[in-house]
């Protein structure tokens, strides 16, 4: 501040209508302005559970594997669904990573984008059905072979945890 300036004339609008800044309480509860709370998406109702298979997955020929299970009942689809009302077909889907120390924080950032309901959405199959499929982060849905999207290799870690820190799962 130079020296021919007040300090009483370096106030803000929203201080001088009494409001002042947001305090921590109302940025921590959206209160302030919607940019602080827990991303969630329309992922339907399911449940993930994981286990190690005793084998080592393409890509990684010194690590056992993790097989995540990520199971869907049938349900009608919500108003955050593309057809509210209709049902849509549940089911289970399985993802594999590398039993690693980078695989086991994968797998604890899809746990947490999986309860934030990030990881899958409800979308028409070619048969004209309701079904849950995977939303923008790519699973390894095949245990060999395949491309970044399908099956094991090394890029795979860093490419999802790229896309998940992109979606705000840290």
């Amino acid at each position: 501040m130079g020296s021919n300036q007040s300090s009483d004339k370096l106030h803000c609008n929203r201080y001088l209508d009494g409001q002042g800044p947001p305090s921590l309480v109302e940025q921590a509860t959206e209160q302030a302005n919607g940019k602080f709370g827990t991303l969630s998406g329309c992922q339907p109702d399911g449940q993930m559970t994981w286990e190690v298979l005793n084998r080592d997955l393409a890509g990684f020929p010194n690590d056992n594997t993790l097989k995540i299970k990520f199971s869907f009942p049938e349900g009608k689809q919500a108003e955050k669904h593309p057809h509210p009302g209709q049902n849509y077909a549940g089911g289970v889907l399985c993802a594999y990573l590398p039993d690693n120390r980078e695989g086991r924080k994968v797998l604890a950032l899809l746990e947490k984008a999986f309860y934030q309901k990030l990881l899958f959405r409800i979308a028409t199959n070619e048969d004209g059905e309701d079904v849950i499929t995977t939303s923008s982060i790519p699973l390894k849905i095949q245990s060999e072979g395949g491309n970044i999207f399908d099956g094991p290799n090394a890029d795979y870690l860093k490419t999802v945890k790229k896309l998940l820190n992109n979606n705000g799962i840290k």
